[in-house]
């Protein structure tokens, strides 16, 4: 019909979830991306079922021993990984997972702990503000 788009309908919902890497992979995952710099304890790569590691987006090895020492405090954590994040190619393998979260669901997977004080939930608000993570 004329006036009719030929274009997509736009996605504004978007999906991302995180999971801890040694809970059982599910169908609705969809994309799952290793957030991680080290390759999990204990896990074989066959078991992970992970489909990317973007290591330009994990935070460096002086920020996570920092992080994990005497000193570290998780609001600070925070504010110095999202100026990591701000670095050219972590900005790119961002903007690469923000495209791809429009599409489809996305599952940041890590082996913390509490991932609600890690760096997925800082890469959770990065890719969906409205999660509130």
């Amino acid at each position: 019909m004329p006036g009719e788009s030929t274009q997509p309908p736009h996605r504004h919902d978007v999906d991302v979830r995180v999971r801890r890497i040694y809970e059982t992979p599910s169908p609705d995952d969809g994309v799952r991306v290793l957030v991680d710099r080290l390759w999990p304890r204990g896990l074989a790569k066959t078991d992970a079922h992970i489909d990317e590691w973007p290591k330009a987006l994990t935070p460096s090895t002086e920020l996570r021993r920092w992080y994990h020492g005497p000193e570290g405090a998780y609001e600070e954590f925070c504010r110095r990984y999202e100026a990591e994040l701000a670095a050219p190619e972590a900005a790119a393998a961002l903007d690469r997972l923000r495209n791809l979260a429009a599409k489809e669901t996305v599952t940041l997977l890590t082996a913390a702990k509490d991932p609600s004080v890690s760096h997925t939930s800082v890469l959770r608000r990065q890719l969906d503000p409205g999660s509130g993570a």
